[in-house]
């Protein structure tokens, strides 16, 4: 029978670990999450905290999920050369299931200092994407992932999304992160069916699910409604456990169901108690549906024996847009200034149809770049 394990993302954050403490002390949790890259932060790791994440690696029990590589910069970038460089050092210390980063590229110049934003989806940017993959993957020698985004500028971006993610991990014979609460801001933002968007992604390839909560943007959509933002602030809403009990039965290569929040937002005996809530109810559903899979093929997601070209790929005009888009969303004033600013900019008439962009979506992607605008 196939086993799906219920996991926390754990980093060196005290509230975190305060949460997920109890849960680790009733054996609950049977693996972990790490966001490696974040590790900047700190200038010396405590044993203990080496200790913890050696004790999942030895189960093969490790997840790797990067945040800070941007996948689709234009221009290769020392910080993602270095990024490589640590990722190398750590999976010869560590024994990672797999590795996995955000779909997009980071805005802003410091390569710590960003928010994550959708590109167009082109063969331009596909092939931009593969060559990342590939590196991603020769640097850690196990399965490489991606993780569907919850931002996108319009609804034909949502349709297209699945299928573009799917023709990149092909390159690398990689996987995909769902993440539902992110599927459920499409689904409220621009109002299509959760079981209309799910036809939209390969999920033979999900290997893991997210679930998290979120929070509400005063920006209207056409509907009426504020916008619904992926911040990992709060609790799991209701629809996203039932999101959870749907797409488990459609995914029969699924391995790892992980809850994720900000530790930020972990700081009181209340918050930690609903964490602990929420993993419980997390795990008791994936255990309901766990065993009715057959076993996963144990080369499922095995990386490729692929031959790495010696100078990364680079686009220059993407980079310049992208340079130019960041500008725009983290100076302009307003929506209206910064549409103004796009049609104005070598954005125009180009494959990132702005021109199509949703006034409440842009709205929103300018809200994320300046909250982005300090790190992470």
């Amino acid at each position: 029978m196939s086993e799906i394990y219920s996991a926390v993302a754990c980093n060196l954050d005290t509230h975190i670990l305060r949460a997920a403490l109890p849960l680790f002390e009733q054996e609950k949790v049977e693996a972990i999450e790490w966001s490696f890259d974040t590790l900047y932060k700190f200038d010396e790791i405590p044993p203990w905290f080496t200790d913890l994440v050696s004790e999942f690696s030895k189960q093969n029990r490790l997840m790797g999920h990067g945040v800070y590589f941007s996948l689709f910069s234009g221009k290769w970038s020392s910080g993602q050369q270095e990024w490589l460089r640590k990722l190398k050092k750590l999976s010869a210390e560590f024994n990672f299931d797999h590795i996995t980063e955000h779909f997009g590229f980071m805005t802003g110049e410091d390569f710590h200092k960003g928010a994550p934003i959708g590109i167009p989806l082109t063969p331009r940017t596909l092939a931009l994407g593969q060559d990342r993959l590939q590196r991603i993957q020769d640097a850690c020698q196990c399965p490489v992932g991606l993780e569907n985004l919850a931002f996108s500028y319009s609804i034909d971006e949502v349709r297209k999304h699945g299928v573009f993610l799917d023709q990149l991990v092909e390159s690398v014979n990689g996987f995909i992160i769902l993440d539902l609460h992110n599927i459920y801001c499409q689904v409220h933002n621009f109002n299509i069916d959760f079981v209309d968007i799910l036809k939209l992604y390969p999920l033979n390839k999900v290997r893991e699910i997210h679930i998290s909560g979120g929070s509400w943007e005063d920006t209207a959509t056409p509907q009426g409604k504020p916008v619904r933002r992926d911040t990992h602030d709060e609790s799991v809403p209701e629809i996203v456990f039932e999101f959870l009990g749907n797409a488990i039965p459609q995914c029969p290569n699924l391995k790892f169901v992980v809850l994720e929040q900000m530790g930020t937002a972990l700081s009181t005996y209340a918050s930690q108690a609903a964490f602990q809530s929420d993993f419980l109810r997390m795990d008791s559903i994936v255990k309901s549906l766990a065993r009715k899979f057959d076993p996963i093929p144990e080369r499922m997601f095995a990386p490729l024996a692929a031959s790495l070209n010696a100078i990364p790929l680079e686009d220059a005009d993407l980079y310049q847009q992208q340079i130019q888009l960041s500008y725009i969303l983290e100076t302009a004033g307003n929506v209206s200034e910064a549409r103004a600013m796009l049609l104005a900019s070598d954005l125009r008439n180009t494959a990132w149809e702005v021109e199509n962009w949703a006034p409440y979506m842009l709205e929103t992607a300018i809200s994320i770049a300046r909250k982005w605008k300090n790190g992470f």
